[in-house]
């Protein structure tokens, strides 16, 4: 298919993409590796008027350790985030969960701040970023705000941007010693979008786990936290009651949809699945 006519901008500061989304409003969307939008201008599922290019912005990239804080630029590609040192040493979740991003080239184009924005409930980033209680950081012309990662999914494809904003970096907090992460996901074919995934956190000690973090993908409108699960787990030595339980408790924290690939009660079955083998990880 063939995308419709759009106009292109390409601002060279973060002042004239702004006064680029106030003068086009809804009219306009943002292009910041384009890996999802080229799909879906070519599918006709979006048709702006102008495509605002904030690909080359400087200030924007980059990965960089302040204090206890990992600080990753929204323009960050998934590829740099995948081989990154200071991502594998303090955020490791995120350099488990890159490899099942699409495919290598993809991941070579694609950025960190393009795939939060779009908010796809089977995408990596969101729940990652929501396990490690990330802050996101939004930016328009009257100055920038932070926003929890679990407080900026409010529904399918719907986010807390406001209008003319744009996110421009993701800040993930350094946790201690003893923390584990695993990050699990199921799909036809390696590179397809996830049937069930689960970002999952937590502190081991002796086989007890806490501060537990369970965030699964593709079932439901966002990144869904296990609250329940997560509770029959917290504070408890491991063991496969605990496990069971946790796997019982997802009855009252997921209500998965069925799509294409699979009804709810197969995708409910995987996360259960997939709970028990993240939670084994997890105690080592």
């Amino acid at each position: 298919m063939k995308a419709p006519s759009f106009a292109y901008a390409k601002p060279r500061s973060l002042e004239e993409a702004f006064a680029l989304l106030e003068r086009h409003g809804e009219d306009a969307k943002l292009l910041a590796g384009g890996q999802t939008l080229l799909a879906t201008l070519n599918m006709r599922l979006s048709s702006p008027a102008v495509l605002v290019d904030i690909t080359g912005l400087p200030g924007l990239a980059g990965i960089a350790v302040e204090g206890k804080t990992l600080c990753i630029g929204a323009l960050t590609k998934h590829r740099e985030i995948e081989r990154a040192p200071e991502v594998a040493q303090h955020a490791p979740l995120l350099a488990q969960a890159a490899p099942h991003i699409a495919h290598v080239a993809i991941r070579n184009v694609g950025t960190l701040g393009g795939s939060l924005a779009h908010g796809d409930p089977a995408a990596e980033w969101p729940a990652c970023c929501v396990a490690l209680d990330a802050e996101l950081v939004l930016a328009a012309k009257n100055g920038e705000r932070r926003v929890k990662a679990r407080e900026f999914y409010r529904g399918l494809f719907e986010t807390a941007l406001g209008k003319g904003e744009m996110i421009t970096a993701v800040e993930f907090p350094i946790l201690g010693a003893g923390y584990r992460s695993a990050f699990l996901e199921l799909a036809r074919r390696h590179g397809d979008y996830a049937i069930v995934g689960v970002a999952a956190m937590a502190k081991a000690s002796g086989g007890t786990l806490s501060d537990v973090r369970l965030v699964f993908i593709g079932a439901g409108p966002t990144p869904i936290r296990a609250r329940d699960a997560m509770a029959a787990v917290e504070g408890k030595k491991l063991g496969p009651d605990v496990i069971a339980a946790a796997q019982a408790a997802l009855a009252s924290d997921l209500a998965p949809t069925g799509d294409l690939n699979g009804s709810p009660a197969t995708k409910m079955h995987l996360a259960r699945v997939l709970c028990g083998r993240a939670l084994s990880q997890l105690a080592g």
